[in-house]
């Protein structure tokens, strides 16, 4: 995908800025994991694991790193988090299982490192084998469109329950989100490939690419052929400014260039503006803000059109932002794009915004802020192509799903960011992909019983 934007000159070389995109957070070594979770009070009913999307038994597996069995803490970890690697490095603990730790209530305030050790576990566990094994193969085949994180945790589920699984998707490499989507420095050196290629290692699982729902994929076909269908392909269509000359070179959405630095093995080839404007001020504006800093740009401003309280994105990645010398600009909204004789962006216009009577509106004050580029991040939606309108249930410009997972349609069920809900995470896709697995292989034995 070309970037449009003028500006080719990326600062530093190639091992500087490589440098600059190593491991956000440097794992713990081996003394200080063990530390850490001898402060752990292995608390019964424990709020960390009620906090945890996936359920993993926290305690059990700390336990297990205070008593150096690193293979014992993983197996506890993958067993209700096939992606647990990934999830403690993305997933935003300080608002989840730490901030559920008692430790927050006693005299310190300190809870425990738990994604910390999740991550220390899991990267230093030996296995002499596989430690997942299948179940006794059952015949069945299930379609999943999208290789993210809810689809590959539904295809493992199913893979160990003894279904056959073949996987659609419309990328050349799977992963999602992981791969595509997040902050080169949270998953640095080809970690979500490697997380993958140990999670199909269970055997049964078939990936295909290029494969694009609603283009050469036809939902009907998959019901057709397969015995039940998982959607799991995410908000793919990125949301609309809705303004005049939105689609100049120098407007680009920040998941784009996002994907496209993530998959550059040299980044001194991106282009770099000196100035920019970030629309929105969730994790992924957070991301693009910090990523472009470090990439070499003089000027970023993030502009939200709320007020800080309301910022999306945590506390931890606000702060990194801001640690960034990025700029924060809140209570305005696009007005206008400002271009230049030949078409290129100058910079925006905005308009100020307020609450009245519980309603967000302008008002009517403008001003105008310059940059060479200016990057969207203002979320996702469902794609019109991908998911007719007329097909399956939607709520919330989302796909309905009931408490099992399955969508309007018979032996069809959908999960991860395509439906709603659950907060936009990655550690919720990788739940609601082994919660839908175990109601599909449920669903279906019974249906089997009945027809039998």
């Amino acid at each position: 995908m070309p970037i449009q934007l003028q500006h080719l000159n990326g600062r530093g070389n190639r091992e500087e800025l490589d440098s600059r995109f190593a491991d956000l957070h440097p794992p713990l070594n081996r003394r200080k994991a063990v530390t850490e979770s001898q402060r752990c009070l292995y608390c019964y009913d424990a709020p960390c694991t009620r906090a945890c999307p996936t359920d993993i038994d926290v305690p059990a597996f700390i336990a297990c790193i205070a008593q150096d069995n690193l293979n014992g803490a993983a197996r506890t970890i993958l067993g209700q988090n096939i992606l647990g690697g990934s999830c403690a490095r993305v997933c935003p603990t300080e608002i989840l299982c730490e901030q559920a730790c008692v430790h927050n209530l006693d005299g310190a305030g300190k809870p425990i490192q738990i994604g910390l050790l999740q991550r220390h576990a899991l990267d230093g566990a030996r296995f002499s084998e596989h430690p997942f094994r299948r179940a006794a193969l059952t015949a069945r085949r299930i379609a999943i469109v999208g290789a993210g994180p809810a689809g590959l945790s539904c295809a493992h589920q199913l893979a160990v329950l003894g279904n056959d699984v073949v996987i659609f998707e419309a990328k050349a490499k799977p992963g999602g989100l992981n791969e595509f989507g997040v902050a080169r420095y949270k998953l640095p050196d080809d970690y979500a490939q490697k997380e993958i290629d140990f999670l199909l290692q269970i055997g049964g699982i078939q990936i295909r690419y290029g494969q694009q729902l609603g283009l050469n994929l036809h939902l009907t076909e998959l019901t057709e052929q397969f015995d039940a269908v998982f959607l799991a392909s995410g908000l793919g269509d990125p949301r609309r400014l809705e303004l005049d000359d939105e689609a100049s070179p120098g407007i680009l959405a920040a998941l784009d260039y996002i994907s496209v630095l993530r998959q550059t093995e040299d980044l001194t080839q991106l282009p770099v503006p000196q100035s920019c404007i970030i629309l929105g001020a969730g994790n992924t504006a957070i991301d693009m803000a910090v990523q472009i800093m470090r990439l070499g740009a003089q000027q970023v401003t993030l502009v939200y059109r709320r007020g800080e309280q309301d910022i999306p994105a945590t506390a931890m990645e606000l702060q990194l932002a801001l640690q960034h010398q990025v700029q924060l600009i809140c209570w305005a909204q696009p007005d206008k794009i400002l271009l230049n004789r030949q078409h290129q962006v100058t910079g925006m216009r905005f308009e100020n915004t307020a609450m009245l009577n519980d309603r967000l509106c302008g008002t009517g004050t403008t001003f105008n802020l310059n940059a060479e580029a200016i990057f969207t991040a203002v979320g996702q939606q469902l794609d019109g192509t991908t998911y007719p309108h007329d097909v399956l249930r939607r709520e919330h410009g989302k796909i309905w799903v009931d408490a099992d997972f399955q969508t309007s349609l018979p032996r069809v069920y959908a999960g991860g960011d395509c439906v709603m809900r659950d907060p936009d995470l990655t550690v919720y896709a990788v739940q609601h992909g082994k919660l839908a697995a175990r109601s599909m292989h449920t669903a279906l034995q019974q249906r089997e019983v009945h027809h039998g």
